[in-house]
């Protein structure tokens, strides 16, 4: 045979049957994936796998899952066969999981078959500062080809570097960091452990702590009864504060249980409130609870109370009590008296902050009387407060019906001796309307006046009138708009 044929034949014979035995050993190829894992500062994903032992292989395909396509494509083609990773730039692993595979291809470009796949750690970390705590959640890692023995949670905060803050069993997939500080930045990754000393890490998650900036500070600035008898509040807090939410506090007595009255929204700094259901003769204490956005008090006021006053007569006397106003963040710098005999109120008395009594004598006021009553209310003033708020607190008003009392002596003794040399009815209070006439026997009018105020010297056009009775009439109109007529004698004795 020609030679020439003969090294013909002899390549075919042995060139085929190697041909033919590559196509169907790259068909029947299936990489092992090694490992996925998550670059924490990148969110890059690191593939690794292990090595098709067939000489037909001249390199691996690495793919990517599409969800919304169900289905697997390529992102990286590795021509040579001894290359065994590789790193998914096109894909940040930042948003949620993400799935591989491989497979072999041959210089033909044909490819077996595809890997068992193998998906990313993706962790999600949430705070509730409410409760401080910080939750890091995970998916579970694949169980194969390696085995997962435990799961360790890094944490770094601010620009520190990452450290070990937990271990978690395989089972686990959540981990709560309950000991941080708020107004921090904190970032986390997960490291499944694997057998064989390898592992798994996933991306990086991180948060800022930020909580609702609570207020320093809340002032109970006053409790005061106003014109309606009804107990308006105020209150001041820290302006910095980021919270609106409030919780309106009444408590009954030194005694009682607090109980909420009301749900005050505000971002001004202050607080406006007015209690319309107690009665103003007993004595309530309020404060005032910033709420977070989880519902929980986080900064309590200190207490303000209402002033009670009680007023009660003692023959001539008109006597004053009230409760001393209780826990200003300052000092109480007095109590003031205030009354109204008919004209409108004005101050009586400016009072030590020991005292909670005064004492009216009604004859010194009784000329001053021009309505059917007399009232009065006291004022707490407030200083020395930390805040610079000065509070005021008003008791309600209390009454007493006014003494329409009037009383006429019988006899004087106009002398010029500066005793009894007038005469003149004492009236316990100011008449709205006053009418006085004296006369002799005869009818003959001695002395007229409109005055209440005006005394007789027992003179006449000059004249002196000699001893003897003379007469008098008198028309009253008291200030609760009774008219009194009376008449009577009046003896001169010299």
């Amino acid at each position: 045979m020609n030679k020439k044929y003969f090294n013909i034949i002899l390549f075919l014979f042995c060139s085929w049957p190697v041909c033919i035995i590559g196509q169907i050993d790259i068909r029947n190829t299936k990489p092992v994936m090694k490992l996925v894992s998550v670059q924490p500062a990148t969110g890059f994903t690191e593939i690794s796998w292990e090595s098709v032992p067939s000489s037909a292989v001249a390199g691996y395909r690495a793919l990517y899952y599409d969800s919304g396509s169900r289905g697997f494509f390529r992102f990286q083609t590795l021509s040579d066969p001894s290359i065994l990773n590789c790193i998914d730039y096109s894909r940040i692993a930042t948003h949620s999981s993400q799935t591989y595979a491989i497979e072999a291809i041959d210089a033909a470009d044909n490819f077996g078959k595809l890997s068992e796949s193998l998906s990313t750690i993706f962790s999600v970390v949430k705070a509730d500062t409410c409760n401080k705590k910080i939750t890091i959640s995970w998916n579970k890692a694949f169980s194969s080809p390696k085995k997962v023995t435990g799961y360790s949670i890094m944490m770094r905060s601010n620009a520190g570097s990452f450290r070990l803050a937990g271990d978690v069993s395989p089972n686990d997939t959540s981990f709560t960091l309950s000991d941080f500080t708020t107004d921090s930045y904190y970032c986390f990754y997960i490291k499944a452990n694997l057998e064989g000393g390898t592992f798994s890490t996933s991306n990086e998650a991180c948060l800022t702590t930020t909580m609702q900036r609570p207020p320093d500070w809340i002032n109970a600035d006053y409790a005061t009864v106003n014109p309606d008898n009804k107990i308006d509040l105020s209150f001041t807090f820290d302006p910095f504060s980021e919270i609106k939410q409030f919780r309106m506090e009444r408590r009954r007595g030194l005694s009682g249980q607090f109980k909420e009255i009301g749900k005050p929204v505000s971002s001004s700094g202050s607080v406006l409130f007015t209690d319309i259901k107690p009665s103003t003769d007993t004595v309530y204490y309020y404060r005032l609870s910033a709420i977070n956005n989880c519902g929980i008090p986080i900064t309590v006021s200190n207490t303000s109370s209402n002033i009670v006053v009680s007023l009660n007569r003692t023959g001539d006397d008109l006597n004053l009590l009230w409760n001393s106003y209780k826990n200003w963040n300052g000092i109480i710098s007095s109590y003031n008296v205030f009354i109204n005999t008919g004209n409108g109120f004005e101050e009586k008395a400016a009072l030590l902050a020991i005292d909670t009594t005064f004492v009216v004598g009604y004859k010194d006021i009784m000329y001053r009387v021009t309505g059917n009553e007399v009232c009065f209310y006291i004022t707490a003033s407030e200083n020395s407060n930390p805040h610079g708020i000065s509070g005021q607190s008003r008791s309600a008003t209390v009454c007493t019906a006014s003494t329409e009392v009037i009383t006429v002596p019988n006899v004087f003794t106009p002398n010029n001796d500066l005793l009894n040399d007038l005469f003149r009815p004492v009236l316990s209070f100011t008449p709205l309307d006053y009418h006085l006439i004296i006369s002799n026997r005869q009818g003959k009018t001695l002395f007229e006046t409109r005055d209440f105020l005006a005394e007789w010297d027992g003179f006449q056009n000059g004249d002196p009138q000699p001893q003897g009775v003379c007469l008098w009439f008198l028309k009253v109109t008291t200030p609760s708009g009774k008219s009194i007529t009376r008449t009577g004698t009046i003896t001169i004795i010299k």
